[in-house]
């Protein structure tokens, strides 16, 4: 067995991708926020909330899988490995409570939905959409190798999911004058990442 390679993981060989999705992430977040601001979607704002989060579990999947390559001990005969499914399990239940904060918020502003700017609704959501993109391309293939990774990955899809959301929402707003499509883009993205987040914890 070759130096350096004895405690190596599924995970650990994707660090590098999973650094430069959690640049796309912050990069997407920034945008969003800032979008929301100008625009008043609540649609970009709980798309940048739960981007937060999965950039946090993107962060946490780094860490993890870094420390995973440590070599074990008489205290831990496999290492740090287990923290790869330790991280994974906490990436789902972080995105269980987003998924439950975006759902309260959308239905709580769907009988009340505020003035929206459509323009720049679309065109961030563009972006958050090409990054995303970006993003699960990158992590597409360690997905199947590692269930760290593969938690990155459903949290990247999911957003981008939720970007296509957003802009579906500006565009029917755009055409019709429909302020109410964002809280429903809101509730639509609270609702994709509830089952898929449960699996996921459930594999944990």
């Amino acid at each position: 067995m070759e130096p350096g390679r004895a405690h190596a993981t599924a995970g650990g060989a994707f660090r590098r991708q999973l650094l430069l999705a959690l640049s796309i992430a912050l990069t997407v977040l920034v945008v969003e926020l800032v979008g929301a601001w100008v625009s008043g979607s609540l649609a970009l704002l709980a798309d940048a909330g739960h981007v937060l989060a999965d950039a946090g579990g993107v962060a946490l999947a780094l860490v993890a899988t870094t420390l995973a390559q440590r070599p074990p001990s008489a205290r831990r005969t496999f290492g740090w490995q287990r923290l790869e499914i330790l991280a994974a399990a906490i990436n789902a239940v972080l995105l269980l409570g987003v998924a439950g904060f975006v759902l309260v918020e959308g239905v709580r502003r769907l009988g009340d939905p505020p003035d929206i700017e459509p323009v720049p609704m679309l065109a961030v959501a563009v972006v958050g959409l090409f990054g995303n993109g970006v993003a699960m391309a990158l992590l597409h293939r360690g997905q199947r190798e590692s269930m760290n990774v593969r938690g990155a990955y459903l949290e990247v899809f999911a957003d981008l999911l939720g970007s296509a959301a957003v802009v579906v929402a500006a565009v029917v707003l755009l055409a019709t004058g429909w302020y109410g499509a964002d809280p429903v883009a809101s509730i639509l993205i609270g609702l994709f990442i509830l089952p898929r987040t449960w699996i996921l914890l459930r594999e944990a």
